[in-house]
């Protein structure tokens, strides 16, 4: 196998050190202050428009958007300097946020849909290329043994930040109303972007190459998408993982949909449960991020990808199992909250581990486009999701039973697909063993 070109001798842990300190910050304060600004645009378009869809808007606008940009994006990522890339949409979503900020005064009631819309939809933009970028950057910012520190610890900081978003958003909110969350905002991403300019991108000389084979016309385009395609069909855990991943975040909308209205209208519980069952949620990827930061160097693919793949099919049941036979708020809280915790420390293994996976063995020159696609295809259910399970809670008395099902329907699904993962994590190994070589040879 090709090696992807990277001189990684060159970064050393000290210097991985200094980057992932300042990838964290800008994770920690681009999380903090962009969940704090999502949440008072809700709570302004609440009380603007009263429509219930004000707080999801962006739920429908990001994977709409993703879809658009599947193709240019990743062929963006993959052609130019990252850093680059990385100033560019940072400054459109500076210019976006000073424009917004100039514009949604001018409107009153329904029609401040508007300048949201056009903005999340810029604001979208900017924060895929953003992902993506950072994504295939990796190699640039830390050594190969600090990746997986990295990923859990930046994930860890945007489990923090939404664990603190929502009360600071409320208290904000209440004293000095939305306009001020948008000037925060603009101070956050102008800060982000002052620690961007201090992080050294060891750039690959292939980088310089790549930008002569792919042309800027549509059938250039398409033709980097293909090669990306192409790539994915070639790894199959990749593809497996992806087959999963549907049908995993199609259930999961469940819960974003379904644990409050199932609380709070068909338990009357109130809003309380409600937000410790969040919180517990953040808390539980932020423990996961810690413990997967301390414990690094477990590399066992079947142990980080098959078990909790099985024990999510289990948690959901078990949520729905409380929600059923607790008979008091208390119950729910103390017992739910413990089930979303470890829904939290599960979700958050998995998704750095495939993170970590895809990072390590992508080829750099194709880490983008395969990336891109990877989101695509998992965020692109979630509005079909939404509508299903808004439909499914509105005509199910005992919403607690859906959560039953569809624990059992994953934890089924999980173990059919079981043989295929298992073959994939053996192709894995023998991938494995090639870069070994390679690195060896050269």
């Amino acid at each position: 196998m090709e090696k992807e070109g990277l001189n990684e001798a060159v970064i050393t842990d000290r210097e991985s050190n200094w980057q992932i300190a300042k990838d964290i910050a800008t994770s920690f304060i681009g999380s903090l202050s962009g969940d704090m600004f999502a949440f008072g645009m809700g709570l302004m378009l609440l009380d603007q428009t009263h429509l219930a869809i004000s707080f999801g808007i962006e739920m429908i606008i990001t994977p709409l958007v993703g879809l658009a940009c599947l193709i240019p994006v990743g062929n963006l990522v993959d052609r130019h300097r990252h850093k680059r890339i990385l100033n560019f949409s940072t400054g459109l979503r500076l210019l976006a946020l000073v424009i917004f900020a100039l514009a949604i005064d001018r409107f009153a009631g329904a029609g401040k849909l508007v300048p949201v819309v056009l903005f999340l939809i810029i604001n979208t933009f900017s924060v895929n290329i953003n992902n993506a970028t950072y994504t295939s950057s990796v190699h640039e910012l830390v050594n190969r043994q600090k990746i997986q520190k990295l990923n859990s610890l930046v994930q860890g900081a945007g489990s923090l930040a939404t664990i603190a978003s929502p009360a600071l958003g409320t208290a904000l909110y209440s004293v000095v109303g939305f306009d001020m969350f948008i000037y925060i905002e603009i101070g956050a991403t102008a800060l982000s972007w002052l620690i961007l300019q201090t992080m050294h991108f060891h750039y690959a000389p292939m980088v310089q190459q790549e930008k002569s084979t792919v042309q800027n016309t549509l059938q250039g385009q398409f033709k980097g998408f293909k090669e990306g395609l192409v790539y994915l069909k070639k790894r199959s855990l990749l593809t497996t993982v992806i087959a999963i991943a549907i049908v995993l975040n199609f259930i999961f909308t469940s819960l974003n949909i379904g644990l409050p209205f199932v609380i709070k209208n068909q338990l009357g519980f109130g809003n309380t449960p409600v937000g410790y069952l969040n919180s517990a949620f953040s808390f539980g990827m932020l423990v996961g991020s810690l413990l997967l930061g301390l414990f690094s160097k477990s590399n066992n693919l079947k142990t980080r990808l098959m078990f909790p793949m099985i024990l999510l099919g289990v948690e959901i049941s078990l949520l729905g199992g409380t929600l059923k036979f607790t008979q008091n708020p208390t119950q729910v809280s103390v017992i739910g909250s413990l089930v979303m915790a470890s829904i939290g420390i599960t979700l958050l293994v998995l998704n750095v581990t495939i993170m970590v996976r895809l990072q390590q063995t992508v080829p750099t020159q194709l880490l983008g486009r395969v990336s891109t696609l990877l989101t695509t295809a998992n965020t692109s259910v979630e509005p079909l999701g939404t509508i299903f399970y808004t439909i499914v809670f509105q005509k199910v008395l005992h919403g607690s039973l859906v959560f039953i099902v569809n624990g059992s329907v994953m934890l089924v699904y999980t173990l059919i697909m079981i043989p295929l993962m298992m073959k994939a994590i053996k192709n894995e190994a023998e991938l494995d063993a090639q870069v070994k070589v390679s690195e060896h040879i050269e």
